[in-house]
């Protein structure tokens, strides 16, 4: 296994997680037709995405399930750091 192509691909991983998340909240506030519909192309978009990591190689899965695993907690981490600095 590649280690600089499962740290890349643990970047890109964590990058989509963060993008995703972005886009439903932002879906959450719209109509609800156009929020399904929003969410529709998400699902697609993230298939494809994980459908061509899938093809790429072994290396960049387990980098890019890595990337994806860690940055829930690193982000709720990240934020809470900011709302407790914002307190003072």
């Amino acid at each position: 296994m590649n280690a600089l192509t499962a740290l890349a691909s643990a970047a890109f991983g964590s990058t989509v997680h963060v993008t995703t998340l972005s886009t439903v909240g932002r879906l959450n506030q719209l109509d609800p037709r156009v929020k399904v519909a929003g969410w529709t192309v998400t699902a697609i978009v993230l298939c494809a995405v994980l459908g061509t990591i899938v093809f790429a190689s072994r290396s960049v899965v387990v980098g890019f399930i890595l990337g994806a695993a860690l940055t829930p907690p690193v982000h709720r981490w990240i934020l809470q750091r900011r709302a407790h600095a914002a307190r003072f």
